[in-house]
């Protein structure tokens, strides 16, 4: 699933893969996606490349992140 020796940057095939599953429908509008946490262990990443992977993933407007409460789907990736 990641490739740690291609090319692409860890954080953008992280942030592809949680875009996938939002166009696939594996994870809904307002529902959380994996915390950055989850997506260490998942991935086996450095905390600092989820973190860029969750900033990748607001710039393509795909998820809003509300302070205490999490990261989620945003309404108009549906």
């Amino acid at each position: 699933m990641i490739d740690f020796d291609g090319p692409t940057p860890l954080y953008v095939q992280i942030a592809d893969v949680i875009e996938a599953r939002i166009r696939d429908g594996e994870l809904l509008p307002d529902r959380p996606i994996p915390s950055e946490n989850q997506m260490v262990q998942e991935f086996g990443v450095a905390r600092g490349t989820a973190r860029k992977a969750l900033e990748l993933l607001r710039a393509r407007g795909l998820v809003v992140t509300v302070v205490g409460r999490g990261t989620f789907v945003a309404r108009s990736a549906d």
